[in-house]
């Protein structure tokens, strides 16, 4: 089963790290004007700047700059949903985001860790 979220193509990733990011450093990378783009999920940050789908016009353009945690269990792109909280849901959108943070983990370099993140467990 965890077979089905490793990438085509094999991707080399740094070692994840814990840095400490500010949420003001988060929102920063937002993708546009040649920013860095990051997304965080239950508190990791990942670079997801080599993917322009989440640079500005990007389908995924929304989450850059955010913890999207509850956004990626629904599957939605609604910039409503794009917000940390997740414990709220049901197990099927929890078994969701779970699958989206393996996704992630086998693409994306994760650079640290969002400072006062709530939502990690």
């Amino acid at each position: 089963m965890a077979g089905k979220f490793v990438p085509k193509t094999p991707v080399n990733l740094d070692p994840p790290k814990d840095d400490p990011i500010s949420v003001e450093e988060l929102a920063k990378a937002d993708g546009t004007e040649g920013q860095k783009a990051y997304v965080a999920i239950k508190g990791k940050v990942y670079d997801v700047s080599g993917n322009k789908a989440y640079r500005e016009g990007g389908s995924y353009h929304v989450f850059a700059g955010k913890d999207a945690s509850r956004a990626l269990a629904k599957t939605s792109t609604k910039a409503e949903d794009v917000r940390p909280e997740w414990q709220d849901l049901d197990d099927k959108e929890k078994q969701t985001l779970d699958d989206w943070i393996t996704f992630f983990t086998n693409r994306y370099n994760v650079i640290g860790i969002l400072q006062g993140a709530t939502n990690m467990a």
